[in-house]
């Protein structure tokens, strides 16, 4: 049994069952088949995705050898939110209530492709739950940067060498969507899995747009090794690279609080799409964490209030 923080009377126990089966593609160490496993355990077998070209379009597998157990639709790269919206007033026509539909896209889909639909579809307040995995850049065309790329990473398109290409950071989709109006924002990591089960349950349970930001190590595209993948994805928590919180009704909440941050030297090393970093990059990386997160956490602290 699980407690949940916010509900302090609330206890839950994650489901035996799984909706996502062995036997799909993904790459070693790939965070997104645990991130759909996770997504579909919190949701259950009532739940319609849809997802545009990407990995996520790779990974189930072809039939008969598929291994989601719930329906599927893939469509093109720019239309996932859009696609969403007209599932969601399908399934209102023929009076189906009770199916969670969810768009799965990934960063470049969401942040920079997608980014029209999205924002369509919030102002339509379409009740769906749309989820980014994001593995920070192109990954299935070739680990191109993308808007969620962060700062002084490599990618093809921004090679290093001696000194950061890439100076700014992720863009600030959360804060996008919640100027948007969604109803719901949160932010998961599949390195706490307990954490994304309870936000994707407390996104389902309120009805409108929601938007969940979910963090999906690449070992190919960050050229690390795939068994230290969870190690990655706790550290990006640990270090404030990726902390974990949520919005709902103008308040902001950690959902995972970190007492004493540990410093982002320990999670760059890990990953070769950082090795041509210097010291005073990577100093540049740790003061622009450091201003980020005192922001959040300022705001968290605001809705103490």
């Amino acid at each position: 049994m699980i407690d949940d923080p916010v509900n302090k009377h609330y206890k839950f126990t994650i489901p035996r069952e799984d909706l996502m089966t062995p036997g799909h593609s993904a790459c070693p160490g790939c965070g997104e088949p645990l991130a759909l496993r996770y997504l579909l355990k919190a949701l259950g077998p009532r739940t319609v995705i849809n997802l545009p070209a990407g990995c996520a379009a790779i990974i189930p597998g072809v039939w008969p050898r598929y291994s989601l157990k719930v329906p599927l639709v893939d469509h093109a790269f720019e239309c996932t939110a859009a696609v969403s919206s007209g599932i969601r007033a399908a399934l209102d026509k023929k009076g189906v209530e009770d199916v969670t539909v969810v768009g799965w896209a990934g960063d470049g889909g969401t942040v920079d492709i997608g980014l029209q639909a999205l924002s369509g579809a919030v102002d339509r307040s379409t009740d769906f739950l749309y989820v980014m995995y994001d593995n920070e850049a192109y990954m299935n065309t070739g680990i191109q940067c993308s808007g969620a790329t962060p700062c002084g990473a490599w990618t093809t398109t921004t090679p290093g060498g001696k000194h950061i290409q890439k100076r700014h950071d992720k863009k600030p989709i959360m804060e996008m969507m919640i100027a948007n109006g969604i109803v719901y924002g949160g932010t998961v990591s599949v390195a706490y899995p307990e954490d994304f089960i309870r936000t994707i349950r407390r996104a389902k349970s309120i009805k409108g747009p929601k938007f969940i930001h979910a963090y999906s190590p690449c070992p190919s595209g960050w050229r690390m090794d795939p068994r230290k993948a969870i190690e990655v994805s706790r550290l990006a928590v640990r270090t404030g690279m990726f902390p974990l919180y949520e919005f709902q009704e103008g308040r902001y909440r950690f959902t995972k609080e970190i007492k004493k941050r540990k410093p982002v030297e320990e999670y760059l090393r890990l990953q070769g799409r950082f090795k041509h970093l210097t010291p005073a990059d990577v100093a540049e990386v740790q003061a622009l964490v450091d201003r980020e997160y005192e922001e959040l956490e300022a705001k968290v602290e605001a809705g103490r209030r």
